[in-house]
């Protein structure tokens, strides 16, 4: 907050001394890497990988609807990893600090947006030229499950006091795909064939989830609801 000098000026002095959110920011840089859920996101690229990597295994010439099932259970799979993202378990104690959890969750998905796009990039170059579907349509299917995971995360953090929601959040994730992929009718299918004449009816679908999901975990930013009654409680 701006304070009052003699003269009646203000000055940008924050309130309390309290220290730019950059300079927190940077500070706060080393903890939070050093707090990463390392082994779900590593297994879940590593066998993401490892799917997007097996049409080069086999003798016969790549098939394309092999590849793109492949692509997508790729997709899913690293998904299943990013769903452990917000897992701490001192999440009650850190919740004390002064530092605002956008501040702390956006640190958390900095250091994986780098990688989210490496992970991806290899996994498109593991398929075979000939297999591979269209890169722009099939991203934007993976970035779909991304954006799911992260804003099951958030909102499990944000509605719940549990401390690591990951598993619930992947098991959600998971149930969510098979019953998009046998439920869903016909004219509102999600996962369809390149060859399919609904191919860009089923992408302008994924492009609505998109949205949906990402406008839905950015409002969940927000300070847990208990938490916020709590300091309300406490400053009265």
């Amino acid at each position: 907050m701006p304070s009052t000098s003699p003269t009646g000026s203000t000055s940008s002095v924050p309130a309390a001394g309290r220290p730019p959110a950059s300079v927190v920011a940077l500070a706060l840089l080393r903890p939070v890497w050093r707090s990463l859920p390392n082994t779900p996101l590593v297994t879940g690229a590593a066998l993401g990988l490892l799917l997007a990597g097996m049409p080069r295994m086999l003798s016969a010439p790549a098939d394309p609807w092999l590849s793109l099932t492949l692509l997508r259970a790729a997709a899913l799979a690293f998904g299943l990893g990013l769903a452990f993202l917000l897992d701490d378990p001192a999440r009650h104690t850190t919740a004390a600090v002064p530092t605002r959890r956008p501040v702390r969750i956006g640190l958390r998905v900095g250091f994986v947006v780098p990688i989210m796009a490496a992970w991806w990039t290899a996994a498109l170059f593991l398929i075979p030229d000939k297999g591979r579907p269209p890169v722009g349509a099939i991203t934007l299917e993976a970035a779909a499950f991304v954006v799911l995971a992260l804003t099951g995360a958030l909102v499990a953090v944000r509605h719940s006091e549990a401390t690591e929601p990951g598993i619930a959040v992947s098991a959600g994730l998971v149930g969510a795909s098979f019953a998009a992929a046998l439920l869903l009718p016909d004219r509102w299918a999600l996962f369809v064939a390149t060859s399919d004449p609904h191919w860009d009816d089923a992408h302008r679908r994924w492009a609505g989830v998109l949205v949906v999901a990402a406008l839905t975990g950015v409002f969940s930013l927000a300070e847990p609801l208990r938490r916020r009654r709590t300091t309300i409680l406490a400053h009265r």
